[in-house]
């Protein structure tokens, strides 16, 4: 199957689309802009949480030990001064009026018996009041209480009596943290400022690192864009980051077998001219000399007619095998599997070549080691062992001899043809699969070979997934080895 130059775009669009569109470009650096942009963004929402956070539960700790302190001093005065008489005393009541005011609260007296002797709002004085907090100080032991929604503290402390042995009464102050709230929005606005600043600063870092981080996948497109204009780009050397470098190697390697496509499409494209062209040359130059001669002897005319008709017939093998490989080019995806047993195959391919080879005097012996029953395209594989037991036999040497073997393990068919005719050099085994090439070019001509029979082959048993190799020595003769799965493998369709 060979690249047309207007494929290139095509495949390249396919392989790397992702990369060559300029729309690809504006996303990633879109995506790469918005990333960093949310990178900056997160953090600083995030600080500013904590932040504030800390702030709020810090200064209401500090309001709080702050309240209990002035607590505890009203409370030993309260004590020392004989409790709750001294609740009336003016000095007592300036001192509570004081805490209240300072702290924006509301102060609590409470009596053994649970009723409130003194409220600094003038609300609740003589009535009982049941609370957790005051019972659990009851007890001797002061609380503190935080309400974040409603914002305010609440903090109780035991009164003693002078002996300092039993709980006489309770402190319940109330303070309003509004200044905290008033305090933390203020810090709030001016973290949200920073955080402002600090995204336009992300937002400015964003766009440049966008269009720079984008750069070598733009120098990427611009070379892959060159190469659907002409074969004749360099090599892709992006090592900027290691996808570039990934991409670069992918794209080096699949520039390399487009290329070396290319380059056997245009020797294909040459030779299948040439082959053509050669025996239309034999045949124009055959029909001149008859056309040129006059009265021309019947035993001369029957001559030059014998020459033209095998001409014609070597043009004829030349395009029916062209065909076969334009047929397998086109119908791989289209194959005609069927259970075969393979020993009647090769038995059936044997018993029609046998002829020639009785003609060229070789000798063709066949050994098969066990039934072996494979799934196939019969005419294709057909295709593929009669191709190189023919080859064995016209290569051969008079009085030479080709063993053909049949055998299978639990996976796998394997067929090997051997000959002992004159060997492939080293250097020629790594060609002679290529479409038109000969190894004995004259001797080839002579015995009407096309140069397409061992393409035909490794296409047919490729297309069964298998694997077709050959191992030669110069004057030692050849072998092929055939080697295809027993059960066919569909190829996965992209």
């Amino acid at each position: 199957m060979y690249i047309q130059n207007g494929e290139w775009d095509i495949i390249l669009k396919v392989r790397f689309g992702r990369y060559v569109k300029t729309e690809t470009w504006k996303s990633l650096r879109f995506l790469i802009i918005s990333l960093l942009v949310l990178f900056a963004i997160i953090p600083a929402v995030i600080m500013e949480a904590v932040v504030l956070t800390s702030y709020e539960k810090r200064a209401v700790e500090v309001r709080t030990a702050e309240i209990q302190n002035q607590c505890t001093i009203l409370c030993n005065q309260l004590s020392q001064g004989g409790y709750p008489k001294v609740v009336t005393t003016e000095a007592m009541n300036a001192e509570i009026t004081q805490l209240s005011n300072i702290y924006n609260g509301r102060v609590l007296l409470i009596d053994q018996a649970y009723y409130i002797l003194k409220d600094t709002y003038d609300m609740d004085e003589g009535k009982r009041i049941v609370s957790g907090d005051v019972t659990g100080c009851m007890s001797g032991k002061g609380t503190t209480y935080y309400d974040s929604k409603n914002r305010y503290i609440e903090v109780t402390s035991p009164i003693m009596d002078a002996a300092k042995e039993k709980v006489i009464g309770v402190m319940l102050v109330s303070v309003s943290t509004d200044s905290i709230a008033e305090s933390k929005g203020v810090l709030g606005g001016k973290a949200n400022v920073v955080a402002v600043v600090a995204v336009i600063i992300a937002l400015v870092l964003a766009i440049g690192l966008g269009f720079l981080m984008v750069r070598p996948f733009q120098r990427i497109t611009r070379r892959i864009e060159a190469v659907t204009e002409g074969y004749h780009a360099d090599y892709l050397h992006e090592n900027a980051y290691t996808e570039t470098k990934i991409l670069s190697e992918a794209f080096n390697k699949m520039l390399g077998r487009l290329k070396a496509q290319d380059d056997s499409r245009q020797e294909f494209v040459s030779n299948v001219s040439h082959e053509l062209k050669t025996p239309l040359t034999s045949m124009k130059v055959l029909a001149d000399s008859l056309l040129i001669q006059e009265n021309v002897p019947t035993e001369l005319y029957r001559e030059f007619m014998g020459d033209l008709s095998e001409e014609i017939e070597r043009e004829n093998k030349i395009i029916n095998d062209l065909l076969s490989l334009v047929k397998m080019d086109k119908t791989a995806s289209n194959m005609n599997i069927q259970s075969v047993s393979m020993n009647e195959l090769v038995e059936k391919i044997l018993k029609r070549l046998r002829p020639i080879a009785t003609k060229q005097n070789v000798e063709v012996v066949y050994q098969s080691f066990r039934p072996v029953t494979a799934e196939i395209d019969e005419v294709k594989l057909s295709l593929a062992i009669t191709n190189l037991v023919e080859n064995a036999i016209k290569y051969n040497s008079e009085g030479g001899w080709v063993h053909v073997t049949l055998n299978a393990d639990h996976k796998f068919c394997n067929i090997e043809v051997a000959d002992s005719g004159i060997g492939i050099a080293q250097e020629e085994t790594e060609h002679i699969f290529e479409r038109f090439y000969r190894v004995d070019k004259s001797h080839s001509r002579e015995i009407g070979g096309t140069g397409l029979g061992l393409s035909i082959a490794r296409n047919a048993v490729v297309m069964h997934r298998g694997a077709i190799k050959v191992f030669s020595q110069p004057g030692e003769g050849t072998t092929f080895t055939i080697r295809i799965p027993l059960v066919y493998v569909a190829p996965e369709r992209g």
